[in-house]
This record gives structure tokens, C-alpha cells and sequence, in this order.
């Protein structure tokens, strides 16, 4: 009896290759359909968890800027204020005693000509 060895023909070899070609890439495609679904499941819970946190940010960034603007109108009131009581002061001050309010006036300029001089000379 001749024994006859199982040689496969190149047709049956092109098969296989083609079906084992065929299993890696439907393989392939599931595992990157898996990776897109894990990824897009991500994607929306940060997006959940995120939007929350930039609405609280928004609103304290608001409450701040708010704050700010009032602060600013406080402080100008403030401002305001004293500088009217200043003028009040001093005008008061000329009334009761003009001689005085003159001559510290006076004074206060020639002061102020004499620092200017200087300061002019110093440069030169």
C-alpha cells in the first residue's frame, strides 16, 4: 500500500490565509469598536462632571466681579465724602481767619516756587 501524504494545494492555502486574514480583522475591529465605546463613555461623564463645575466657577467669578464694582462704588462714595469735608474745613477755616488762610497761603507758594527752582537747577 502506498501511503499518500496530505499535501494542501495552493488554492487551500490562499483559503485559510484569507479566512485567518478575514478573523484578524473582524477581530481588530471589535477591539477598536470597544476602545471607541470606552472612550466616547468617558468623554460624557467628564463633560457631566464638567459642566457643573464650570457653571459654579462662572457664578463665583460673577459674585466676585460684583463684589469688586461695589467695592469701587464704596471706596469713590468714601472718597468723595472726605474730600467735601476738606473743602468745608478749609473754607470755614478762610472765613473765620482770612489773614491767616493769606499768609499760609502765601507761604505754602513760595515754598512750593522755591522747590521748583531747586529742582530745575539740579536738572541743569
Amino acid at each position: 500500500m502506498i501511503a499518500t501524504k496530505n499535501f494542501d494545494s495552493p488554492s487551500n492555502l490562499a483559503d485559510q490565509a484569507a479566512n485567518t486574514a478575514d478573523q484578524a480583522i473582524r477581530s481588530t475591529q471589535q477591539v477598536a469598536n470597544n476602545a471607541l465605546d470606552s472612550l466616547a463613555g468617558s468623554v460624557q461623564d467628564v463633560r457631566q462632571k464638567a459642566v457643573p463645575l464650570l457653571n459654579r466657577a462662572s457664578e463665583q467669578a460673577s459674585e466676585l466681579a460684583q463684589r469688586g464694582v461695589a467695592a469701587v462704588r464704596d471706596t469713590s462714595q468714601q472718597l468723595r465724602e472726605s474730600a467735601q469735608r476738606a473743602t468745608d474745613t478749609t473754607v470755614d477755616y478762610v472765613k473765620a481767619e482770612p489773614v491767616k488762610a493769606m499768609l499760609i497761603a502765601a507761604a505754602t507758594g513760595a515754598a512750593l516756587m522755591a522747590l521748583l527752582s531747586m529742582m530745575g537747577r539740579s536738572r541743569n
